[in-house]
């Protein structure tokens, strides 16, 4: 199959991909959900505007960043100053729930149904809608574990307490040198568990959920399944859009649906197994559970 070709569906039968999408979820036998920045983003968990400015107007004004994501490559001088940014944003982003229950949303349509998630998303929002955590599989990381930064051995930590301190207790854009986390192995410094370079630590949680994402595809790959992609960008496609198309095209039995805004496409080889809808998910996932 061609990855290189590729159509758009244009928005005037929205209606008609609705309805369709209802029947693919009703008919499945088994549900892949491969879920991206915007899925989050649709949740309200923005990381520009009023929300980063809410936040992180002291950073805005002395460094002139303007969103969240940007901030986390910014080159803090200190330790101090970088885990005040990081607290924050683990804080808001992981350990508060997001505004909008798209999640919630999501799950009503799954929670009785035969469904795998895939994910790039780290900001653990699966679980706190009631997800199963054995049918989730974070490829990219999770914002609340700490790693060692030199990756000295394959194990993470939960940080909930320590990024709790960190934020209560920092001053002037900066935390108390002695909640600077260090590994405990080297001494090195801790860093998130994001897979940003060569030194993300796969755990062994990690690669429990990459075995059983691996066996679920291996158990579906000739039943009707549906692979629904929602809020998937073009930043890293190898991880699930990519994939997506493949296993559709190579399963005459399965369908592929894109919900995003803007960039809905698939290649034309299976145009035909494809349901794609540019919208906001919090909108279609309503729709959808009106009748499912």
């Amino acid at each position: 199959m061609s990855l290189k070709i590729v159509t758009t569906r244009s928005t005037e039968n929205y209606s008609k991909q609705i309805e369709r999408l209802k029947t693919e979820i009703k008919n499945a036998r088994a549900i892949v959900i491969g879920a991206g920045a915007g899925l989050s983003s649709s949740a309200g968990l923005t990381y520009s505007g009023e929300r980063f400015s809410k936040y992180f107007s002291d950073f805005q004004e002395k460094y002139g960043i303007t969103d969240m994501y940007s901030g986390g490559f910014f080159p803090f001088s200190s330790l101090e100053e970088f885990w005040a940014w990081w607290s924050r944003h683990i804080l808001i982003n992981r350990y508060e729930k997001a505004p909008k229950p798209v999640y919630e949303n999501l799950l009503k349509l799954v929670k009785d149904r035969n469904y795998f998630v895939i994910t790039t998303n780290v900001d653990h929002q699966f679980q706190k809608a009631g997800f199963d955590k054995n049918r989730l599989f974070y490829t990219q990381g999770d914002y609340g574990l700490f790693q060692c930064s030199r990756a000295c051995h394959n194990k993470t930590y939960d940080n909930r307490n320590e990024i709790l301190r960190m934020v209560s207790e920092q001053n002037d854009m900066r935390i108390p040198s002695v909640l600077i986390p260090r590994c405990p192995v080297c001494g090195a410094p801790m860093t998130t568990n994001l897979r940003s370079d060569d030194k993300f630590v796969e755990d062994d949680g990690w690669h429990l959920a990459a075995k059983r994402y691996a066996e679920f595809l291996k158990e579906n790959k000739n039943t009707r399944v549906l692979y629904l992609e929602l809020g998937v960008g073009n930043n890293t496609p190898v991880i699930i859009k990519y994939p997506f198309w493949q296993m559709t095209a190579n399963n005459p039995n399965a369908v592929y649906a894109c919900v995003n805004f803007c960039e809905c496409a698939c290649p034309k080889e299976i145009e035909n197994r494809a349901v794609l809808l540019n919208g906001d998910i919090y909108d279609v996932l309503k729709l959808l559970n009106k009748s499912v």
